[in-house]
C-alpha cells in the first residue's frame, strides 16, 4: 500500500467558514482521505488555521481582543465545526505555532545564504488616517488589467493577475475607505523568483501532466507573464518575526514580521511536525526526500484563487532552498461555489456558514450536496431549490428509500433475521456483473479525482439495488415460492452493506447508520472482484433505522430563504 500526504488549503482564522470554502478544499480532501484510507492506503491528511496577517489583527481590534487570543478562540470554533462536518484531519494544526515559525525562519535563512533573497528600500503605500502601512491585500481600487474596481492589491479576482498595489488605479484603503495615502520609504525582504522561474518551470512540466486544467492553466499564465521578485516582509505586529543571523532582530528590520503566503504554505510541514508531536510520528520521512519521502504521493487540494501561491511562489521557496524536500505530486484545484448569482463572503456575511448549516441539517446532506453538485470544472450555483429536489432524490428517494424497504421487509416477513434457502438465478447474475461494472467505474472516478462523476457512480449502484428490488418482487415472490423470496432478501441486504461501504466517504456517519441495519461494520472500499451479492450471512438479525435522510418539505425552504435570503439576495 502506498503512503498518501494530502493537504487543503489552510482556512483564515478571521471567523467561521462559508460552504464555498468548505466546497472547494476541505471538504474533496476529506472525501479523498477517506477513500484512500478505505482502500487500506497510509493516509496522512494535514491541514491547519491561516493565522497572520492584518486580517487576524482587524478582527482580533474589532472583537475588543488581542490578537493571540482571538486566534486561540477561533482556532477551536474552526476545529468544532470541522469536527462536526467529518473532517478527518490527521492533525489540525496553527502556523502561529513553534514549528512554522522556525520552519519559515529556515526557509528565509536559506534561501538568503543562496543569494535568492535580499533587501530592498521600497517605496509602500501608508494610511495616513489609519497611521500604518497597507499590506498589499488592504489596498484596493481599479485593476490596470481589466478595469475591475475592486482589485487587491496583490491579485486581481476578476482577471486573476498578480498586482502590486502601486499598479492600482484610484487606491483606497480598505480599511477605512480613506484615500488619504501617500508613498513612503520602508525596507523589506524580496524572494527573488525571477532567478528561479526556469527552474519553476521545468518542475511544473514535469509534474503538471496529470494535473486537471484549471490548475495547469493558471500555472502556466503565471510562468508565461514572467515571474516577478516577491516582497516576502510586511510591517506588522502579527506574525513570524523577521530575524538576523544570530536569531535576534534584524537590523533595520525590527518589527517587521514575514508575509503570510510566504509561512502558510510552509505550515503544511510545520503541521506536519505538530502531528508528529502529537502522535510520535516521523514527520520527516513524509516531507525530507533524503530521510523517507521518495516513496510518498503528495496531493493538494485548494481553491482556484490559491493555484499561482502553490504552483509559483511556493515551489520558489522549496525548490530554491536546493534542500531535498518533497514537491507535490498532484494538485486538485475548484472553481466557485457561488450563493445563487453573487459570492459567497465571510466579510459580507452573504451565504451559509458552517455552524448555521448545522442548525439546519445534518452534516451529511451538506457533505453529499456539495460533492456530487460542487464547483469541481466550472463555477457552480447554490440555491435551495437545488438542493431540495437533488437531496430529496439523491437521499431520501434512492438510497434511504432501498434500505428502509429491504430491512423493514426482513422485519415484516422474516422476523428481522436474514433467510436461508434457494439459490441465486439469472437476475442475480446480470445484478452482479453491473455491480461490478458500476464499482470499477466508481473506483475509477475516485481514482481520477473526478468527484461529481464519483458522487453518480455511487447514485448508480444505488439505482441499481432499487430497480434490482422492483424486478425481483419479493412480496410477489414470497407468496408462492419462499426460497425465492430468502434469496432475493439475502441479495438485497448484501447490497445494503455494500451501499453502506460506497457511500462512507461521502457521508460517513450516514454509512455507519446504513451498515448498522443489517450488523454490517466493514466500511472498507470493495473491490469488483469481491462477491458482493453475499456480504451479509444468513442467520444474521438486521434491524432499520429511524429515517435515514428525512425530505427537506417546502416549508423549510421557504423559511431558509427568509432567514438567508435566496434568488433576490
Amino acid at each position: 500500500m502506498a503512503r498518501i500526504l494530502i493537504t487543503s488549503a489552510l482556512p483564515y482564522i478571521n471567523g467561521i467558514k462559508h460552504l464555498g470554502n468548505l466546497a472547494g478544499s476541505m471538504l474533496p480532501a476529506d472525501v479523498w482521505a477517506r477513500f484512500k484510507r478505505g482502500q487500506g492506503h497510509d493516509v496522512l491528511y494535514v491541514c491547519a488555521t491561516d493565522e497572520h496577517g492584518t486580517p487576524a489583527e482587524l478582527a482580533a481590534a474589532a472583537a475588543g481582543q488581542d490578537v493571540r487570543t482571538y486566534c486561540d478562540e477561533q482556532h477551536q470554533v474552526q476545529k468544532k465545526a470541522a469536527d462536526a462536518f467529518s473532517l478527518s484531519f490527521d492533525v489540525f494544526g496553527r502556523s502561529s505555532n513553534e514549528p512554522n515559525k522556525r520552519l519559515t525562519q529556515h526557509f528565509a535563512k536559506v534561501l538568503e545564504e543562496r543569494g535568492l533573497i535580499e533587501e530592498r528600500v521600497d517605496r509602500m503605500i501608508y494610511s495616513i488616517d489609519d497611521a500604518r502601512f497597507l499590506p498589499d491585500r488592504y489596498v484596493e481600487g481599479t485593476c490596470p488589467h481589466c478595469a475591475y474596481e475592486k482589485a487587491r492589491g496583490d491579485q486581481c479576482d476578476n482577471c486573476g493577475r498578480l498586482l502590486d498595489p502601486m499598479d492600482l488605479i484610484n487606491p483606497y484603503s480598505s480599511v477605512s475607505g480613506s484615500r488619504n495615502l501617500e508613498v513612503r520609504d520602508t525596507r523589506h525582504l524580496y524572494l527573488l523568483q525571477t532567478k528561479v522561474a526556469d527552474e519553476v518551470r521545468g518542475w511544473v512540466d514535469a509534474r503538471s501532466e496529470g494535473w486537471q486544467p484549471l490548475a495547469r492553466s493558471i500555472a502556466y499564465k503565471h510562468l508565461d507573464e514572467g515571474l516577478i521578485d516577491r516582497g516576502i516582509t510586511r510591517d506588522l505586529k502579527w506574525g513570524v518575526p523577521v530575524v538576523g543571523p544570530d536569531g535576534g532582530p534584524r537590523p533595520g528590520m525590527e518589527g517587521k514580521v514575514f508575509y503570510v503566503w510566504f509561512d502558510a504554505p510552509i505550515e503544511y510541514i510545520g503541521a506536519t511536525e505538530e502531528w508528529a508531536e502529537q502522535s510520535g510520528g516521523n514527520w520527516r520521512s513524509w516531507w525530507r526526500l533524503d530521510e523517507g519521502a521518495d516513496d510518498v504521493r503528495y496531493v493538494q487540494f485548494m481553491g482556484k484563487d490559491n493555484v499561482a501561491f502553490h504552483t509559483v511562489s511556493f515551489p520558489a521557496t522549496i525548490l530554491g532552498s536546493g534542500e531535498p524536500w518533497k514537491t507535490v505530486d498532484q494538485l486538485k484545484a475548484f472553481n466557485w461555489l457561488n450563493w445563487y448569482g453573487g459570492k459567497f463572503s465571510t466579510s459580507m456575511g452573504r451565504g451559509v456558514f458552517m455552524d448555521q448549516a448545522l442548525e439546519l441539517l445534518p452534516a451529511d446532506y451538506w457533505r453529499w450536496h456539495l460533492t456530487a453538485y460542487g464547483p469541481e470544472h466550472s463555477d457552480a450555483a447554490f440555491t435551495w431549490e437545488q438542493f431540495q429536489a437533488t437531496t430529496n432524490k439523491d437521499l431520501a428517494d434512492v438510497l434511504g428509500n432501498f434500505v428502509n424497504r429491504i430491512v423493514k421487509f426482513t422485519e415484516s416477513k422474516f422476523d428481522g433475521v436474514v433467510p436461508e434457502g434457494g439459490e441465486a438465478g439469472p437476475l442475480e447474475a446480470k445484478l452482479a456483473a453491473d455491480l461490478k461494472a458500476g464499482l470499477e467505474a466508481l473506483t475509477a472516478e475516485f481514482e481520477a479525482m473526478e468527484f461529481r462523476k464519483a458522487a453518480q457512480a455511487a447514485r448508480a449502484l444505488w439505482v441499481l439495488g432499487n430497480e434490482y428490488l422492483q424486478e425481483a418482487a419479493p412480496w410477489t415472490a414470497l407468496k408462492t415460492d419462499r426460497d425465492r423470496a430468502a434469496v432475493v432478501v439475502r441479495t438485497g441486504l448484501s447490497l445494503v452493506a455494500l451501499f453502506a461501504r460506497i457511500t462512507a466517504p461521502f457521508m460517513p456517519g450516514s454509512a455507519e447508520r446504513i451498515g448498522a441495519t443489517v450488523s454490517a461494520t466493514d466500511l472498507s472500499w470493495p473491490t469488483a472482484e469481491a462477491d458482493l451479492l453475499n456480504l451479509v450471512p444468513a442467520g444474521q438479525t438486521v434491524a432499520a433505522a429511524a429515517v435515514l435522510f428525512a425530505k427537506i418539505e417546502d416549508a423549510q425552504v421557504a423559511e431558509w430563504t427568509e432567514r438567508f435570503g435566496g434568488a433576490e439576495g
